[in-house]
C-alpha cells in the first residue's frame, strides 16, 4: 500500500473569505474522486483549523501501488480539481511512502 500525503499553502495576499471558498470547493472536488477514479482506496481532505500554522490544506490518500498514484495524478478529473486552487496556491509539499 502507498500512502500519498500532500500539503498546500495558499498565498498570503488571498483574502481569508476567498481562501475558505477555494478550500471548500477543492475539498468537495477531491473527495468526489473515488467515484471517478477506481485506483483510489481512500481519500480525505482536511482544512487546517489552526491559524498559527503555515499549511492550509492536508490531503491524505491510499493506493495499492506508486503506479496507481501516478495514474490518479494525471487523471483529468484530478487535474480539474487541482485547477480549483491553482490561482490561490503558493506552495505544495508531497510525501509518498509504502507500508
Amino acid at each position: 500500500m502507498v500512502k500519498h500525503i500532500v500539503l498546500f499553502k495558499l498565498k498570503d495576499e488571498v483574502p481569508e473569505a476567498e481562501k475558505l471558498v477555494v478550500m471548500n470547493k477543492f475539498k468537495e472536488a477531491i473527495e468526489a474522486l473515488p467515484a471517478k477514479i477506481s485506483v483510489i482506496r481512500k481519500i480525505e481532505v482536511g482544512l487546517n483549523m489552526n491559524p498559527g500554522e503555515a499549511w492550509h490544506i492536508a490531503l491524505y490518500s491510499e493506493f495499492d501501488t506508486l503506479e496507481d498514484v501516478k495514474f490518479y495524478a494525471t487523471h483529468p478529473d484530478h487535474v480539474a480539481a487541482g485547477k480549483i486552487i491553482a490561482e490561490a496556491k503558493e506552495s505544495r509539499a508531497c510525501v509518498d511512502y509504502e507500508l
